[in-house]
């Protein structure tokens, strides 16, 4: 049987959110079982944080990308206890 209980995580989150939520931790442990549960985490600890992360579907936004052990993930995504999950912000320019 697999166990869903959340488990900690590692949360690296982008530069761009210091100006947003100050006194935000860039790096961080977190109980989560997926990668929503993360975000609502993130949620409980800086309100407003769900709202940059993802849109109203909900899903992860466009220009952000979530990034577990490597692999770019979706709100669904379950953690593995000790993942490394990167926040990143995306780059676009012309």
């Amino acid at each position: 049987m697999r166990d869903a209980l959340p488990r900690p995580v590692c949360a690296r989150l982008p530069a761009l959110f210091d100006a947003l939520f100050p006194g935000v931790e860039r790096r961080l442990e977190v109980e989560a079982a997926t990668v929503a549960e993360l975000v609502d985490a993130l949620e409980a600890r800086w309100p407003g944080m769900r709202d940059r992360i993802c849109d109203s579907r909900p899903e992860i936004r466009k220009h952000i990308n979530v990034f577990v052990d490597g692999r770019r993930v979706r709100l669904d995504t379950p953690l593995a206890p000790g993942a490394d999950v990167f926040i990143l912000t995306a780059i676009s320019g012309g």
